[in-house]
C-alpha cells in the first residue's frame, strides 16, 4: 500500500471535505471530516458514475409521525454523515460508503489515519 499525505488535520476541519485530485486516469478521492473522524472516498458514484465528493453533505432525517400529521417532529440524526451524489441525489454514508436505500450499492472506500498532524490515506 502508498501512503499519501492529504494535508494537515487543521487544514480538513469537522464538516470540510479535500478533494485528491485524480491522477494516472483515477477518479480522486474526497477526505471528509465528520465530527473530527476522517473517511475517505472515490470520487464517483456508483449509479451513474457521477463526482460523487462533491455532492451536499447531510445528516439522515427522522420523523415521529408523517409529515401530514398535527403531531409530526422531524429531526435530523447524523449531522454530516451523509454524502448525496450532485448528479442524482443517491444518498450514501460517508464513515462507510453505504447507499441508504439500496444494500448492494457502495463507494469505494480507503483506510485514513492521523500522524502527528497530518491526514493519510492508504492506497491500495
Amino acid at each position: 500500500m502508498a501512503a499519501v499525505v492529504v494535508g494537515k488535520v487543521s487544514e480538513i476541519p469537522p464538516g470540510s471535505r479535500r478533494i485528491i485530485a485524480p491522477s494516472r486516469g483515477r477518479a480522486g478521492i474526497g477526505v471528509f471530516n465528520v465530527n473530527g473522524s476522517f473517511y475517505a472516498l472515490r470520487n464517483v458514484c456508483p449509479h451513474r458514475q457521477g463526482p460523487v465528493c462533491l455532492g451536499q453533505v447531510s445528516g439522515r432525517f427522522s420523523a415521529t409521525a408523517p409529515p401530514s400529521s398535527t403531531d409530526a417532529a422531524l429531526t435530523i440524526d447524523d449531522e454530516g454523515g451523509v454524502l448525496r451524489c450532485p448528479w442524482h441525489a443517491w444518498p450514501f454514508e460517508i464513515a462507510t460508503g453505504q447507499c441508504l436505500f439500496d444494500a448492494a450499492v457502495r463507494i469505494k472506500t480507503f483506510p485514513v489515519t492521523t500522524t502527528g498532524n497530518k491526514v493519510v490515506i492508504e492506497l491500495e
